[in-house]
């Protein structure tokens, strides 16, 4: 499924690559960080999409019996879609209001590299599921 790869790959750009750049290219670590929080905001509503997608294309195929694997491809989907909206709605908005940042920061931190783990497994997973099942209809 290109969406669950879709997800992983552009969580891994924003984090590893964009991200970083912003605060060496940029003058200000505060302009910096108001873009990077464009970024992320933005990068939330891929992740929603991403992860929309991988569980409507995972219900259409409930024709078939959902095995486990389906099953722990549906949890890692809603638990990366979970992490999104949090840091969102619940973390994003306390950084910005200068709550704590350093609490809030660490914790949309962590939340964003478990967002990334679970993208991960879902593609991973969702790779697996397509190999298992073109060899079983080959």
């Amino acid at each position: 499924m290109a969406a669950a790869g879709l997800w992983w790959g552009s969580l891994a750009l924003l984090g590893a690559l964009v991200v970083p750049m912003l605060f060496q290219h940029l003058p200000t670590p505060s302009q910096a960080g108001q873009m990077a929080a464009r970024l992320f905001a933005a990068q939330t509503w891929v992740s929603v999409a991403c992860a929309m997608a991988v569980l409507l294309l995972l219900t259409r195929r409930s024709g078939e019996s959902h095995a486990p694997k389906d099953i722990g491809v549906s949890m890692a989907a809603v638990g990366g879609l979970l992490c999104a909206l949090l840091i969102e709605f619940a973390v994003a908005p306390r950084i910005l209001g200068g709550e704590s940042r350093r609490l809030w920061h660490g914790l949309g931190t962590a939340l964003f590299a478990a967002q990334g783990l679970f993208a991960l497994a879902t593609w991973w997973s969702c790779l697996r599921l397509n190999e298992q099942r073109s060899g079983q209809s080959g």
